[in-house]
């Protein structure tokens, strides 16, 4: 490996960079795609959790993985304790530092909130510059978690919003630079006194070859066509993110469209809730939770289907987030409908792709469906969405952004 040398400016040659994700990897999309992008010009190593006891190094397709120890299996619940991504656990600093120190890494990228502080410590003593990609409010998160569950004695300490917050200060002080995921979390970060040019935006957008259509696909489409309506979505099924509300929308709209269906993909804490409610409505024949799907698995199912969703609630985590599904679903020209969260509505406003409801209101929610039942109303909508992700909305255009920040830092640091 060609070593860097001192220059302000960085040259086309190899760095060193690690990857810190709080969870296991696979499987992370962002982490995916961020990986990837840095491995095309860098030796990327990314430390993280494994509650799965999987090898604790792995070479997957030029990315180099190293997690956490693991206990047996005989200690059963105990391995994920001891996993917990927290940043005064001493076995993440173990596993930062001496992947550091074996690696030769020049620069760090953390992932989200909770190893935020912990990948500062590590960078200052080391000496290397520390990128928070800030996917998530956690602040918010954690009071919409607050919100919809109750407080537990054990979210005084690692669910607290408040310490959250805290912890959130500090780190975007001392970070030497953050990555958001939308506008609107840029502004938030303004408005707490972080200086615009510490902050860069790069966005969850699909990669290009989402945008090349199969023949299969293209049949798919065709065969689609005059079929009963049917949504979809896909996601965590927690509370706030407004399942809850398509759910007392399909009640709503089944009158009208008696062949409705909606299809949901993934798992999470309320599924049981969700599934208890579908029983109480009598929406069985109408509703199916398919559980959770693999990534290419799932975009077939998009594939499927008519319309997608993102219903979740216009709280302060989701007026400062966007979620991947969004894209997903434009990129495979499926009109949207989304909640007014701020993210989600500007853009679906602006490209003119899709339907905006008002958060947690099933009736408005049911007019916004039965304004995209026409299908040439849906194919022209569809059409916008996915020219706006060939045109703005896509991962090749964010990766030059990632890129140019990692230079960025590097010269900052170098200089």
């Amino acid at each position: 490996m060609k070593c860097i040398g001192r220059s302000p400016v960085r040259e086309s040659v190899e760095m060193v960079i690690c990857h810190v994700w709080d969870a296991d990897y696979p499987w992370d999309v962002r982490v995916e795609k961020v990986c990837d992008s840095l491995a095309k010009r860098n030796q990327v190593h990314l430390v993280c959790r494994n509650t799965q006891r999987r090898a604790s190094y792995e070479l997957m397709k030029g990315l180099h993985i190293h997690r956490l120890p693991a206990l047996p299996a005989a200690f059963g619940r105990l391995n994920t304790l001891i996993g917990f991504p927290a940043f005064f656990n001493p076995l993440w600093f173990a596993k930062l530092w001496r992947t550091i120190s074996t690696t030769g890494t020049q620069l760090i990228i953390v992932r989200d909130l909770p190893l935020a502080l912990l990948a500062i410590v590590v960078g200052r003593l080391r000496e290397i510059p520390v990128i928070l990609d800030m996917a998530e409010n956690y602040p918010a998160m954690m009071q919409d978690l607050h919100d919809s569950e109750g407080v537990r004695f054990t979210d005084y300490l690692v669910r607290n919003p408040t310490i959250v917050q805290v912890v959130e200060r500090i780190s975007l002080r001392f970070v030497d630079h953050i990555i958001v995921v939308v506008d609107e979390s840029r502004d938030r970060l303004e408005r707490l006194g972080v200086p615009r040019e510490k902050i860069t935006v790069v966005m969850n957008t699909p990669p290009t070859s989402r945008l090349v259509v199969s023949h299969e696909e293209r049949e798919q489409g065709e065969k689609r066509s005059g079929k009963e309506l049917r949504l979809i979505y896909l996601g965590l099924l927690e509370w706030p993110r407004g399942l809850e509300t398509v759910i007392e929308a399909m009640r709503e709209v089944r009158s009208s469209l008696p062949d409705i269906q909606l299809e949901i993909i993934g798992t999470g804490r309320h599924k049981s809730l969700f599934e208890q409610r579908v029983k109480q409505l009598g929406l069985e024949a109408h509703v199916r939770f398919l559980g959770w799907l693999d990534y290419q698995e799932a975009v077939r199912k998009i594939g499927e289907c008519d319309i997608g969703l993102v219903p979740h609630h216009a709280t302060p985590s989701w007026n400062s987030t966007i979620p991947n599904k969004l894209f997903d679903y434009m990129s495979l020209g499926k009109p949207v409908i989304v909640s007014d969260a701020l993210p989600t509505k500007r853009i679906v406003e602006e490209e003119e792709c899709g339907a905006v409801f008002r958060d947690r209101d099933p009736k408005d929610l049911a007019r916004a469906i039965l304004s995209l039942k026409d299908e040439q109303v849906r194919l022209a909508k569809g059409r916008l969405g996915k020219q706006a992700v060939v045109g703005k909305y896509n991962w090749s255009m964010d990766e030059q952004q990632l890129e140019q920040t990692i230079d960025g830092v590097w010269a900052k640091a170098q200089a």
